[in-house]
């Protein structure tokens, strides 16, 4: 009989402990990203929450960015609300075409996907570089032969040193992805690798966060260049128009540039294509 008992209150504890688990997940889910009424008066941006100073998480726990600064007044001035939906940037296309999201919006390179969606007109020139300790004694791309070298996963960076940069990735001793450039970070800090290969906005963003900048170097030479625009799903040219006209509006006004002041530290202003 204590044994049946026993076998019985087992039970009930480990149905209380899935229970327990499951209703965690759901507490967990209502207190996340939750699944948004995408209708005509809402604009869901799609963003990689790890990309700053396009798009990112500041230490408040906000969303922030200059993409998403841009975002804010082109709903502004539409009487939008504005969603911004942290995706992951390998399912971006899914999230597009399911209509989860309207754009991706997150410093989102046109070059090379042309044909893969309805773009905006550029807005940003940008370039590919590496980022290296300062005292490795790696100041060129020869210096990087048989060095450990990490790159974001679906990057820029990824394709030139797959396409035109070829030649120099297989001078390395391994070119690794990995899920977000915070990790590529930390690997660099840690010794783990010698370079990362990032866009510089965002590697001068990084540097700049860090206690003591003048520990990290960006190698003069560029990976590659490349410019940056708003991706919409193919066919949406409705969209597209709205905010190109919106975008328009805010580079004739001075808008576009006083928000790229707030990220002067990251060459923001200086990168602009200014003449829309």
């Amino acid at each position: 009989m204590n044994k049946k008992i026993g076998i019985i209150l087992g039970i009930a504890l480990l149905a209380f402990l899935v229970i327990g688990a499951s209703s965690a997940g759901f507490l967990d889910f209502l207190d996340g990203d939750q699944a948004v009424d995408n209708d005509e008066n809402t604009l869901v941006v799609g963003f990689d929450a790890e990309f700053p100073p396009y798009g990112y998480k500041d230490d408040s726990g906000e969303y922030v960015g200059f993409d998403l600064d841009l975002a804010q007044e082109v709903c502004d001035r539409n009487n939008w609300t504005l969603v911004k939906q942290p995706i992951d940037w390998d399912a971006k296309d899914a999230e597009l075409e399911s209509g989860s999201i309207d754009c991706i919006w997150n410093g989102f390179t046109i070059n090379g996907r042309e044909d893969d969606y309805t773009w905006s007109d550029p807005y940003i020139n940008n370039k590919q570089v590496f980022v290296v300790k300062s005292d490795s004694g790696i100041k060129s791309f020869a210096d990087l032969e048989g060095k450990i070298v990490e790159t974001q996963k679906d990057s820029s960076a990824l394709a030139a040193l797959e396409g035109d940069q070829k030649a120099l990735s297989d001078t390395f001793e391994t070119l690794t992805q990995v899920a977000d450039y915070n990790t590529a970070f930390m690997d660099l800090e840690s010794g783990a690798c010698d370079a990362v290969a990032m866009d510089i906005g965002v590697a001068q963003h990084d540097i700049s966060s860090k206690d003591n900048p003048t520990d990290y170097f960006i190698i003069p030479e560029e990976i590659s260049s490349e410019q940056y625009g708003v991706g919409f799903k193919k066919g949406n040219e409705e969209l597209r128009d709205q905010i190109q006209n919106t975008l328009d509006e805010m580079f004739e006004d001075g808008t576009v540039l006083k928000i790229a002041q707030n990220y002067a530290d990251d060459g923001i202003p200086g990168s602009l294509i200014i003449s829309q």
